[in-house]
């Protein structure tokens, strides 16, 4: 069973930036697909930023831009790096990883964007 441990959440002012990070304990991280979701209050789960085990990223249409997905593979490590937030951007942010049809999340943080 791998875990994901996500940190960095908070409360930010609109405009303010965040770095999320998510810690991985699977030996084999450099293998796994990573995604960052987020859930909105009484929204549903939606994809924010993936990134492949070879480093290619992809991202919704509203966080280009703004948001950045990057990895660490030595530390077992995926950041969301989140600039210009919005207050629709308030969420719960989960971290997933994918590995040949296993799928592992993480708890989720709690990102509030408010004046």
């Amino acid at each position: 069973q791998v875990q994901l441990v996500e940190s960095g959440g908070g409360l930010v002012q609109p405009g303010g930036s965040l770095r999320l990070s998510c810690t991985a304990s699977t030996l084999i991280f450099d293998y796994y697909a990573m995604g960052w979701y987020r859930q909105g209050p009484g929204k549903e789960r939606e994809l924010v930023a993936s990134i492949s085990n070879t480093g290619s990223t992809s991202y919704a249409d509203s966080v280009k831009g703004r948001f950045t997905i990057s990895r660490d593979n030595a530390k077992k490590t995926v950041y969301l790096q989140m600039t210009s937030l919005k207050l629709e951007d308030t969420a719960v942010y989960y971290c997933k990883g994918s590995y040949y049809g296993s799928t592992y999340w993480g708890q989720g943080t709690q990102v509030t964007v408010s004046p």
